[in-house]
């Protein structure tokens, strides 16, 4: 599947498919990562958060006091619940949250309409990332916001290579695990000026992870195996733990970034 427009609609069809798993998990729903995420909005007035799955950064963004948050995603099923699980907070603090069927690279919004836009957890399945930093670029005002979180590959190419065909096999709508490197220049190149980068590792449980996608037991298998092959490096760096010849969990690599739009992208 090598057509963008093909891959879209089959990540859309996926994801609304499993926006219920998406709105219970532990991974999305929680973390240290999600509150920086939403700390880095704060003080916006208009925030946009992209691919927003479930809606629990737009819903954490809200939370911060923004006063207008859009929470968009190109599955219909995915904003359904982001905006009636997130959209009708009533704390006095928190903002209005409304919800908007997008596609990540070609956003509908006007220029410069956000002071913030966020991603979390998403832009390993956008067909053309770059499109989607030139929409970040566009829609968000001088001087205003973005916080960006993303699954990352490793430096050393044979780890990055390895970590992408696990999640190849185990979701099909996974495009490619970036480094932080590439995201950093193509933001760069953009006039989003990156002033703040944090790595942390992420521990998966392996049952609840392979799970999610409902994968067909020899699919299940082969992605464990390739867990269980991890030669000596990649087997330290991704903290697989094995027990009984049983993969019990690993951790991938996340990089969150915070950039400011300059207002004058080199192109």
């Amino acid at each position: 599947m090598t057509d963008p427009t093909d891959r879209k609609r089959a990540t859309a069809t996926s994801f609304g498919a499993a926006a219920d798993s998406y709105l219970d998990s532990d991974v999305h729903r929680e973390g240290a990562d999600l509150d920086r995420l939403a700390s880095w909005c704060c003080g916006a007035t208009r925030a946009l958060d992209v691919a927003t799955g479930a809606g629990h950064t737009a819903g954490a963004i809200a939370e911060e006091g923004v006063p207008r948050v859009i929470a968009a995603d190109a599955a219909p099923e995915m904003v359904a619940p982001a905006v009636s699980e997130f959209g009708g907070m009533t704390a006095a603090e928190s903002g209005d949250l409304d919800g908007v069927v997008a596609d990540a690279e070609r956003l509908p919004f006007v220029d410069g309409s956000f002071d913030a836009v966020s991603c979390r957890i998403a832009a390993h399945h956008f067909p053309e990332p770059e499109r989607f930093v030139d929409e970040v670029a566009r829609v968000l005002a001088p001087g205003g916001t973005l916080a960006f979180e993303d699954n990352v590959a490793p430096d050393d190419g044979e780890l990055g290579a390895f970590i992408n065909r696990v999640d190849e096999i185990r979701d099909p709508t996974h495009v490619e695990a970036y480094t932080t490197d590439q995201w950093r220049d193509w933001m760069d190149e953009r006039g989003l000026v990156v002033e703040e980068t944090v790595h942390l590792k992420k521990t998966l449980a392996f049952e609840p992870w392979v799970e999610a996608q409902s994968l067909p037991p020899e699919e299940r298998d082969r992605v464990e195996g390739l867990l269980l092959d991890a030669r000596g490096d990649a087997a330290e760096f991704f903290e697989i733990r094995v027990e009984a010849g049983s993969v019990q969990s690993f951790a991938n690599l996340k990089a969150l970034i915070r950039a400011h739009n300059r207002g004058d992208p080199e192109r």
